[in-house]
């Protein structure tokens, strides 16, 4: 503890008298200061103890001095010293009523006891306690390591909890809570969620103070990590603001958790390096020589049916459209306040790899992420929680893509990713094929994920969508129009009546409401106008998807 006028007073070489102020001396001292300036509250920082003679001061003068205590209370000073038997043999009663109508302390100094006395006890009071402080902050070093390399993340956050006497939380890279401690704090720290996610976006090492509602408690925030983007998150709640103690604790816990989130990232690293293997094997047929290299690490993934995820960034998505000749939908506009969505800073194949780690982490599925250029290859459990996260993560961005348009949304910030069907080992390759397809049509699209079996299910036609099948279909198409626009002959209505009947002359005719000889005759000229033989059933399949290609386009 800090010096305090109580511990000054009871001090025995000191000889102090208290005259006023008796119910305040438990107020810490932070420095001993002696001026004789009528006014020193420029020179003031508060929560000094201010030594006097009242060599320049009218002490018996009432009205000066309620104005000059006044002041000094005003400027944080917590007591004022005055020396008897030098300019007054006495404290002067308009010194003592104004200190005690203003709830100041007043001591009486013998004039046996020099100020340097004074000033020294407190120094040295403030040296013992900073001493005491470093010394328990050593202590605490001690034993916040040891419970890290014997208990973890865990062991580390119950000491820190003891050291501060609160309690502690860790959240990883996405915001949610790894451990607590104590486990009464686990709502507590859920509640900040949202402040760990607007800390994540600052450069590491960043901190934050919260107040908590209801004057619950004092938390604060500290980014793990020494990358670009932070690897954790530490949360420390407390009654009161940190003592010097306390802070020792807390710097410490900062470096052994972030010196474990660097390990951590090192180990992540040599996985990523096995994973890319097993990836390389699977993708090659191999897949015994793939459960040998996995071995615990990732065996138990490829012992269920997985899904692979195949994801690239809008901006890449856009260059490949672009290269293959394929016309992608433009990205809309958001507001900013529609959806909630992870902040990417401009590394969205980065943010998809935290979800999607963090949420198997919490459920302790095994996953394999391969970075690959500028793609992100995926082995996760199928109907597990890192892909249900990215499934929940593509609808948030679906959902933000469709509310209200106010900023754009840039390609640096926007995913594209394709999900293959369920699969084991010996059909990965079918399953990256799978993913390819899917991720292709979702570039085609516009879209921000598509699942393979969307493809068989729905209609083949929306894969068409594109400027190469319409300029297609118009082509195709454009001889019998003309005809038509010269109103001799509705060929185009006969055709689409005759094709959707399958090449049945009476049903076909009857839709028309002609008789079948007329069908007959027009679809003759339509043979003759295009030059195609209408009995060649992939000039009819090229017909029919050309009419069903206008027909959509509203044409």
């Amino acid at each position: 503890m800090p010096p305090t006028l109580a511990s000054l007073v009871h001090h025995s070489a000191l000889k102090l008298t208290v005259r006023a102020g008796e119910d305040r001396l438990d107020v810490p001292v932070r420095w001993a200061h002696v001026s004789e300036l009528a006014d020193p509250v420029p020179y003031m920082e508060g929560g000094e103890l201010l030594l006097i003679t009242a060599l320049k001061l009218d002490a018996e003068n009432p009205e000066v001095m309620r104005r000059y205590v006044k002041r000094l209370a005003g400027a944080g000073v917590v007591g004022l010293g005055f020396a008897v038997g030098v300019n007054y043999e006495e404290i002067p009663e308009a010194l003592v009523d104004a200190a005690d109508k203003e709830g100041l302390p007043l001591l009486e100094v013998p004039r046996r006891t020099p100020f340097l006395a004074i000033s020294k006890a407190v120094s040295a009071a403030i040296a013992a306690d900073q001493y005491r402080a470093v010394t328990a902050g050593f202590a605490a070093q001690r034993e916040l390591t040891k419970q890290a390399l014997g208990g973890g993340a865990e062991g580390l956050l119950t000491a820190l909890a003891g050291q501060v006497d609160g309690w502690a939380a860790l959240y990883d890279a996405s915001g949610a809570v790894v451990a607590t401690a104590p486990e009464w704090a686990g709502r507590r720290a859920a509640r900040l969620t949202p402040d760990v996610e607007r800390l994540r976006e600052r450069p590491a090492p960043a901190s934050a103070v919260v107040g908590a509602p209801d004057n619950e408690d004092r938390v604060e925030l500290h980014s793990l990590g020494t990358g670009r983007r932070p690897r954790a998150a530490l949360a420390v709640g407390t009654a009161a603001a940190l003592g010097t103690a306390e802070r020792y604790a807390v710097h410490s816990a900062i470096a052994l958790l972030t010196l474990t989130t660097e390990r951590s990232r090192s180990l992540h690293a040599a996985e990523q390096r096995i994973g890319a293997a097993v990836l390389r094997m699977l993708l090659a047929g191999e897949s015994d020589h793939a459960r040998a290299v996995a071995g615990d690490l990732y065996g138990a993934l490829l012992d269920a049916p997985f899904r692979l995820i195949l994801a690239e960034s809008a901006s890449a998505s856009a260059a490949r459209a672009h290269a293959d000749g394929h016309a992608r939908v433009a990205p809309t506009k958001r507001s900013p306040a529609a959806v909630a969505v992870p902040e990417t800073n401009g590394d969205p194949l980065g943010g998809l790899a935290e979800i999607v780690e963090s949420a198997a982490a919490r459920s302790g599925e095994s996953v394999l992420l391969v970075p690959d250029g500028e793609r992100l290859v995926v082995l996760a459990v199928d109907g597990g929680a890192a892909v249900a996260a990215c499934g929940e993560y593509a609808a948030a961005l679906e959902a933000a893509r469709a509310a209200t348009r106010e900023q754009p949304v840039t390609d640096e910030d926007e995913l594209v990713v394709g999900l293959s069907a369920p699969a084991g080992p010996i059909a990965a390759g079918a399953a990256y094929k799978q993913a390819e397809q899917a991720l292709s049509v979702a570039r085609r699209r516009g879209r921000f994920l598509v699942e393979h079996e969307e493809l068989a299910a729905g209609s083949v036609l929306p894969l068409l969508a594109d400027d190469a099948v319409r300029a297609f279909a118009d082509g195709l198409l454009r001889a019998l129009h003309e005809h038509d626009a010269t109103g001799r002959g509705d060929l185009v209505a006969s055709l689409r009546a005759w094709l959707s009947r399958h090449g049945q002359w009476d049903a076909a005719a009857a839709d028309l409401g002609v008789h079948r000889h007329t069908l007959r005759y027009r679809m003759r000229r339509v043979e003759e106008i295009l030059g195609r033989s209408l009995d060649d059933p992939d000039v009819r399949m090229e017909l029919w998807l050309a009419l069903k290609t206008t027909a959509a386009a509203g044409e």
